[in-house]
């Protein structure tokens, strides 16, 4: 238990000195001595240099070995696989993207391939092997079923639906995997490093090409019996078609649902029907004053569903159509609230200062490495 809660101060702070270290657990010097002992012995620490500029001897500095383990991120779209590598700090050391175009439509276990491209071409940039990476996290629209093990919820990745899909990357990469729900992954990038840092209770809205939510309650995420808790694309309201047929009639691009009204292509389609027919980017079509009012008061409705049900401590608003809109779409969402729904949480943007789904991936990849190599007791 020692070993470990020093080595989780380590990943927090960064290098510490051992009168540092023994403060900040209540060790003795003694044992923290002895602690640090034990973790150079294991690989897992070592000296990073000392601390000057001090009266008195210098104190040599401790940190956590970036070798003792790596770890590997990718995520998923509809072009294809981008991947990340990086070390036991969470340093990036190498990243790849391989589009759909470079696997052939028609070769065998494409999916994987496409993976283990974009996997291969992050391991080359970084100067390591395959057998150097203790795990992956995959990051995919849509979520495994754990009854199953399909991914569901994400017709438009019509490679990814095999039953053994896990197993089958992992036999590839020759690594563990994880996949998760690529707007989960978003979140977990938000309570580290974004707008919900320190927030148990919160829900993570993900306006895009695809609409989706990520539930967090006392600090976990939300999954639902298919995994599907957070599919608020699909939600029905009032002024958009029903998606029916399951996994099947949402194979259609606009969706149904809260999709067909906030989706990136609905928000194009407003802009061409309030009389802007060349309009090319969501940016452009928010810069229409009429335009983010509507998708503003369109997202306030089908956001004050979720918290009525939900009651989070905080909204966050990412991807594409949150980050075009900014702040002006978000205060006119907070507006819109008024009336809408009983609790009241915060309204943020993301702060994360990266691709979330990315970090979030690495985050958690390397959460599972740690939880891997370090020891505890």
């Amino acid at each position: 238990m020692n070993d470990r809660a020093a080595l989780d101060l380590l990943v927090s702070r960064g290098p510490l000195t051992r009168t540092q270290i023994g403060e900040l657990t209540g060790l003795s010097k003694p044992t923290a001595s002895q602690v640090l002992a034990r973790l150079e012995a294991a690989g897992l620490v070592r000296s990073t240099g000392n601390v000057t500029g001090r009266p008195g001897p210098s104190a040599r500095l401790y940190g956590i070995d970036p070798t003792a383990a790596h770890v590997a991120a990718l995520t998923v779209d509809r072009q294809g696989v981008t991947a990340a590598v990086a070390d036991l700090t969470g340093q990036v050391l190498g990243q790849e993207r391989a589009g759909t175009g470079d696997v052939a439509r028609d070769a065998p276990q494409r999916t994987a391939r496409l993976v283990a491209r974009a996997f291969d071409g992050a391991l080359a940039s970084a100067g390591l092997a395959r057998e150097q990476v203790h795990g992956a996290v995959i990051g995919t629209p849509g979520a495994l079923d754990p009854r199953t093990g399909r991914l569901r919820y994400a017709p438009h990745l019509p490679d990814w639906h095999s039953r053994a899909l896990t197993e089958e990357l992992a036999e590839v990469l020759g690594t563990p995997v994880t996949i998760e729900n690529d707007v989960n992954l978003a979140a977990v990038a938000e309570q580290y490093e974004g707008a919900a840092q320190g927030v148990g209770d919160f829900v993570l809205v993900w306006v895009d090409e695809g609409v989706g939510a990520a539930i967090v309650l006392d600090g976990r995420l939300l999954r639902g019996a298919t995994g599907g808790a957070g599919e608020i694309g699909y939600m029905p309201l009032p002024g958009a078609p029903l998606s029916r047929g399951g996994d099947r009639g949402a194979a259609r691009p606009d969706g149904g649902g809260f999709q067909r009204l906030v989706g990136a292509p609905s928000v194009l389609a407003l802009a061409r029907e309030h009389g802007d027919p060349r309009v090319r980017t969501v940016a452009g079509a928010l810069a229409r004053d009429e335009v983010r009012a509507e998708v503003a008061r369109r997202l306030a409705t089908g956001i004050a569903a979720v918290v009525a049900v939900v009651d989070p401590r905080l909204v966050v608003l990412c991807g594409e159509v949150a980050r075009a809109g900014g702040e002006a779409l978000r205060a006119l969402v907070e507006e819109e609230f008024t009336g809408l729904a009983l609790p009241r949480p915060a309204l943020r943007l993301s702060e994360v200062g990266g691709p979330p789904i990315l970090i979030g991936a690495l985050r958690t990849a390397l959460a599972q490495a740690r939880d891997a190599v370090f020891p505890t007791g």
